[in-house]
């Protein structure tokens, strides 16, 4: 936590746009998104959090960072938005219930790739069967991070077809503001029993 605690304090945290995703908001205008009950994990400052609620969602912020989850807070309160905020560790919170769809978009690549096993686990544990998971994944062309580079053939593998159904043709490219992109992509969790 400390580490990430560090950087939000310090205001260091170039990942932030400083608004949602344009990935978001294109899923939005298209009414792409099934309402209910979706999670955004490492959802830091929750500028998708506060357009989620703001659409209607019953919207679910969980971060590591107290002082993010300060800001979100502030942000929902300002607009007179409501979600629930819980500060954890993605890789050991369990939710009460399964949500209908979780929006992934800095939590899998701020990981160290030997984690993402057990995040890819946990991403399964917390989407109803059926669910949808918007994932972006990251692409920094090269070693190191975070942010860790989500090759797209490596992604597949870990989020293989007897879990996840995968789209047919290519993800939408997502121009960051750090000159990285993002690939978006939407993945349907299959039953526990569809392998």
């Amino acid at each position: 936590m400390d580490h990430w605690e560090e950087k939000y304090r310090a205001n260091t945290i170039p990942w932030d746009r400083g608004g949602a995703s344009p990935a978001l908001l294109r899923w939005l205008e298209a009414d792409a998104l099934a309402h209910g009950r979706i999670l955004v994990p490492g959802c830091g400052r929750g500028h998708e959090a506060v357009e989620l609620a703001r659409h209607g969602f019953h919207v679910t912020a969980l971060d590591i960072a107290p002082s993010a989850l300060r800001h979100l807070e502030a942000e929902l309160a300002a607009a007179g938005l409501a979600a629930a905020t819980v500060c954890a560790d993605a890789l050991a919170w369990q939710p009460d219930a399964p949500f209908d769809a979780i929006y992934e978009q800095t939590c899998l690549c701020a990981l160290p790739p030997g984690h993402w096993p057990a995040y890819e686990q946990q991403l399964f544990r917390w989407l109803r069967p059926g669910g949808h998971l918007y994932a972006l994944f990251m692409q920094t062309g090269r070693a190191g991070g975070p942010p860790f580079h989500c090759e797209v053939a490596e992604m597949r593998a870990l989020f293989p077809a007897t879990r996840w159904t995968w789209p047919e043709g290519d993800a939408e490219r997502v121009d960051h503001p750090n000159s990285l992109f993002e690939l978006a992509t939407v993945l349907v969790r299959r039953p526990a029993d569809a392998g």
